[in-house]
């Protein structure tokens, strides 16, 4: 057993506090999914589960996926359970890949509902990356992960977007519905946002971007467009898990690619295959 402290806490077996996971049970390609629903549902397309986990919100499965040891997680919804997830899973694994793979409302007339967005950045409307950064800290994406994510949406022929992703601390008043019981404090921001070239909106990737910057470590995101601010659209249930799949699908292919990339580098720098 380790040494366990307020500041450090550990779980049975010297497993992460939150997440259940210790050592040898996450594998250095993580997909982040936010549903837990979702996550037990993508996990069939893995060839073999060798690690299955339910600990608090967390949901997870570590096994050969695309013929690489992967692991796909369950987080729950927002910045904080996002924060916990990152910070554990370091602990558990070196130099991993994170790729988040979601859904979020787009800000542009010209998306479509079933649309992909691949961020190249966040805004950071949540204050869960102030605990480490300044507020003028920006929330990148790594551009190894965002080239590789174009590429695979290019492959797979998907119609996709590009751009800044607003990540907000709640779904409801930092996200402008109207017409709920309570009305937004800013029911302007979604267009505000839009108007600004803003792609898109959601609830975890920039303190996925942050922490990753800060870890030294790669990240990308790649979201399923649900909604149409500017139109008022929203998409049909029967068209979700297609439009998750989607999004898995890249997000798989680039993980093909990275590990091309990584192979090609020889352990040096950045190279193309």
């Amino acid at each position: 057993m380790g040494s366990a402290s307020a500041d450090t806490p550990s779980g049975d077996m010297d497993r992460q506090y939150h997440i259940g996971l210790g050592p040898g049970e996450v594998a250095p390609w993580i997909i982040l999914v936010g549903d837990p629903g979702r996550a037990r549902r993508l996990s069939h397309q893995f060839d073999s589960i060798r690690v299955e986990r339910s600990h608090r919100e967390y949901v997870t499965f570590t096994g050969s996926w695309r013929g690489r040891d992967t692991t796909l997680m369950a987080t729950g919804m927002g910045c904080d359970n996002t924060e916990i997830a990152v910070m554990e899973l370091l602990q558990c694994v070196r130099h991993p890949v994170l790729l988040r793979v979601g859904s979020s409302g787009g800000l542009q007339e010209n998306q479509n509902v079933g649309d992909l967005v691949i961020s190249t950045g966040a805004l950071r409307l949540e204050n869960t990356s102030l605990g480490f950064v300044d507020p003028g800290f920006p929330a990148v994406a790594h551009h190894e992960v965002v080239l590789a994510l174009i590429s695979a949406a290019e492959d797979l022929k998907v119609s996709y977007h590009t751009g800044i992703t607003a990540t907000a601390p709640g779904f409801y008043g930092w996200q402008g519905r109207k017409g709920q019981i309570l009305e937004p404090r800013d029911p302007d921001l979604p267009a505000r946002l839009g108007r600004m070239g803003v792609a898109n909106m959601e609830m975890e990737t920039s303190t996925l971007f942050t922490l990753a910057t800060l870890a030294g470590v790669r990240a990308g995101a790649v979201c399923a467009i649900f909604a149409n601010r500017p139109r008022g659209t929203f998409i049909e249930p029967d068209a979700m898990e297609e439009a998750e799949d989607l999004a898995f699908s890249v997000a798989g292919q680039a993980i093909d690619r990275l590990s091309a990339m990584d192979e090609a580098a020889g352990g040096g720098s950045f190279h193309l295959p």
